[in-house]
């Protein structure tokens, strides 16, 4: 008898409908999602690569300093020291 209902029938179709619109919606979602995703993956390997880069030169920068001037980057070493073990008891 509740199925010859028409507000039964409206509720149920109305239900369906919800169901397949958040469905829709999640769908949608989902792609957004992995797309950023898929995004911050490729640009942390970039990242990644360019760190590597400046490592390197910071590395033969390093390098030339201090067969170049090793008193200055001896002093430079030992203020940065100091910075950062200052920075690091606060």
């Amino acid at each position: 008898m509740a199925q010859d209902n028409p507000y039964v029938n409206d509720a149920k179709n109305a239900v369906h409908d919800l169901r397949d619109k958040a469905s829709e919606q999640l769908d949608r979602a989902a792609g957004r999602v992995e797309g950023a995703a898929r995004t911050v993956y490729n640009r942390s390997g970039e990242v990644s690569e360019n760190v590597q880069e400046v490592a390197g030169n910071l590395k033969s920068a390093v390098d030339t300093s201090v067969r170049d001037q090793p008193m200055a980057t001896l002093a430079v070493a030992a203020v940065l020291g100091f910075v950062l073990g200052a920075i690091w008891k606060s």
